[in-house]
């Protein structure tokens, strides 16, 4: 599972928590009237267009709630998929096609919604230079499957953990100004403490701040809920090797003009908690059922 970045174990427990929340004491409409002999084959239809992900993540789901049915991959994650298209086919008890179905559905529709956001994210800043970030505000537990979908969509990953780099933000500063400090004093606190060579990113609201951290030397500045004019006054007082992020209210509304500004990175939360699933169903192929 590299290209998820998560151990087998790591894929692993996520599938069998979100089994064991949707299954719970068993299927008991399946249970009470599907033979548990009857065989059959379903199809997994696409029915909007976006950028598929997560078809390994479905494929593990079906292969966990039964290790005998056969489960055939037609299209790739990262592929342009459109109404119609059939991605996938399981075959094998009908039962257990159908208890695997909804959790399946829900990797499927959940990472690529996450995907065919990005993507648009991206297309809209096509050769502006800007790199499209998402950010820790993912769904508990899912956040190495989100972040995934993140980069299939074309985007980059911001931090994955809290352990990734130092990132002083507004309640850091409050915390720290309540005991005296300047900013300033703050930045050098964490050049100070943080793990040698460990980027030192500072979250700015006006001109002031990004003066002071330019002046005492932070790797990246955060650009926190700018106007592009306002980022605009603020990138000609940074020089060029301290890289700059604008975040808070990216939406895809603005994302063109914020590129605009010559910014080197766009962070949105709105790429992992707020975009719309994409719509794929799974649907039984009656021709197929029959029992034994």
């Amino acid at each position: 599972m590299n290209k998820l970045e998560l151990s087998e174990e790591q894929f692993d427990s996520i599938i069998d928590l979100a089994l064991a929340e949707d299954v719970g004491h068993g299927d008991v409409t399946s249970e009470a009237l599907i033979p548990p002999e009857l065989q059959g084959k379903a199809s997994i239809l696409v029915k909007a267009k976006g950028i598929l992900t997560g078809i390994d993540v479905a494929r593990g789901v079906f292969l966990k709630v039964d290790p005998s049915l056969k489960v055939e991959l037609l299209i790739k994650d990262g592929a342009k998929v459109k109404p119609g298209d059939i991605i996938a086919t399981v075959s094998g008890r009908v039962i257990s096609i159908l208890k695997a179905e909804r959790v399946a559905l829900n990797f499927l529709q959940k990472l690529s919604g996450i995907a065919s956001e990005t993507a648009k994210y991206v297309a809209k800043t096509q050769g502006l230079g800007i790199t499209i970030l998402d950010t820790r505000k993912t769904t508990p537990g899912l956040r190495m499957l989100e972040k995934y979908a993140v980069r299939v969509g074309g985007g980059k990953n911001h931090r994955l953990h809290l352990g990734d780099w130092v990132l002083i933000k507004d309640n850091h500063i409050i915390a720290l100004q309540a005991l005296g400090m300047s900013l300033k004093d703050i930045v050098i606190k964490a050049k100070e403490n943080a793990p040698r060579g460990m980027t030192i990113e500072v979250e700015t609201t006006n001109i002031k701040q990004v003066s002071e951290v330019v002046e005492v030397g932070a790797d990246m500045i955060l650009l926190d809920n700018m106007s592009p004019e306002e980022m605009s006054r603020a990138l000609r007082l940074i020089p060029d090797y301290i890289k700059t992020e604008a975040s808070g209210g990216i939406t895809l509304d603005n994302i063109e003009a914020v590129a605009k500004t010559g910014v080197n990175f766009a962070s949105s939360g709105s790429l992992t908690h707020s975009a719309k699933i994409l719509n794929i169903s799974l649907e039984l192929e009656p021709q197929t059922l029959k029992l034994p």
